[in-house]
């Protein structure tokens, strides 16, 4: 706002330069016409007075009436009534302030030429109004639509975060439903980390930058849940480049992946299974790669909606306006899910 009244108020400077220098301009001209200084200076005041009334009233005009395409013609009448009404002004006017007849014959015989140049100047002055307003209503409408989008865009991410935390919360809480009768230091062990996870995650939004060492100290109380859960069976593997622990990317991005790949790796196999965790820099990118173990004959066609996955794309292109920065494997059963995040 205070850049925009800034403008303003160098935009208003302007017209104040433009209108002395016309008032000069016209002054001059008529004092070459063998006219006194005295008379030159009041006819070319006068005139620039009347002009400047004029060309205020079209700019107010337009400042909150920007015509359609087909009302162009409007505006050349505005200019020519407003025109003439400058030069029957200066008619009327200039002959009681110099009711000399020589000077009174000449005012008469430019009345067209006086009429001509008015015209001209309130039409400039019509076609910046138009430009300049116009420009700023399409500001406005860029920063409207933009903040729409915003706010679009974070309830859609609002949304998503929605869906994915009762899915483990609920897991969760069957586990330790389970483990109360016979194992309650376990259930105990496993509320407080149930706890602490939970409140790790609502201290973050959907679009806080956190740096990866950060994101997998909080993925680690996600996995002391799940391991409990699972016993011996979960075994995880996290390796991280040296140059990765201070990359960043949006909080809560590789839980819904881990959780995905617990899902399909756990659920259908009693054996023990290994969730790999990797990230390394590829230029400007953080890439982070998840596997886990699957069977394709029982993992894909039952289980779920794959709404983890496709959250996580969601919101990647939501973050980022990309499609292209998560992408999955399957070979040799095994399932790898690789997300890139861009290093702004």
């Amino acid at each position: 706002m205070a850049v925009q009244s800034f403008t303003f108020s160098k935009l208003r400077w302007a017209f104040v330069v433009c209108g002395v220098v016309w008032a000069a301009l016209q002054t001059y001209i008529i004092h070459s016409f063998g006219f006194l200084w005295y008379t030159a200076i009041i006819d070319g005041g006068v005139s620039a007075l009347l002009l400047a009334a004029a060309c205020w009233l079209i700019n107010n005009n337009l400042r909150y009436y920007q015509p359609g395409k087909g009302s162009y013609i409007n505006i050349l009448i505005w200019c020519g009534a407003l025109a003439a009404i400058c030069m029957a002004g200066s008619r009327w006017i200039l002959p009681f302030i110099n009711p000399d007849a020589t000077y009174i014959n000449f005012v008469s015989q430019s009345l067209i030429i006086r009429l001509f140049t008015n015209f001209l100047a309130i039409g400039w002055m019509a076609m910046i109004s138009m430009i300049w307003y116009g420009q700023l209503d399409q500001k406005e409408n860029e920063k409207r639509k933009s903040e729409a989008e915003k706010l679009a865009r974070d309830a859609e991410l609002y949304n998503l975060r929605q869906q994915l935390q009762p899915h483990f919360l609920f897991n969760s809480l069957n586990s330790i439903n389970a483990l109360i009768g016979f194992k309650p230091d376990e259930a105990r062990k496993m509320i407080h980390q149930l706890s602490d996870f939970l409140r790790g995650t609502l201290r973050k939004d959907d679009q806080q930058q956190v740096t990866l060492n950060e994101e997998l100290t909080h993925l680690n109380l996600y996995l002391d849940i799940e391991k409990v859960r699972f016993g011996h069976r979960l075994k995880t593997e996290i390796s991280c480049d040296e140059n990765c622990g201070t990359a960043i990317l949006p909080a809560m991005m590789l839980q819904p992946l881990v959780e995905n790949a617990i899902k399909f790796g756990l659920y259908d196999t009693t054996e023990d299974v290994v969730v790999s965790i990797r990230s390394e820099m590829e230029g400007t990118y953080l890439q982070i790669m998840v596997q886990n173990p699957y069977d394709p004959q029982t993992s894909r066609p039952r289980q779920g909606t794959g709404f983890g996955l496709r959250g996580v794309q969601r919101r990647l292109y939501l973050l980022f306006a990309r499609n292209d920065l998560m992408e999955t494997h399957a070979n040799d059963n095994i399932f790898t899910t690789i997300i890139k995040i861009p290093q702004l």
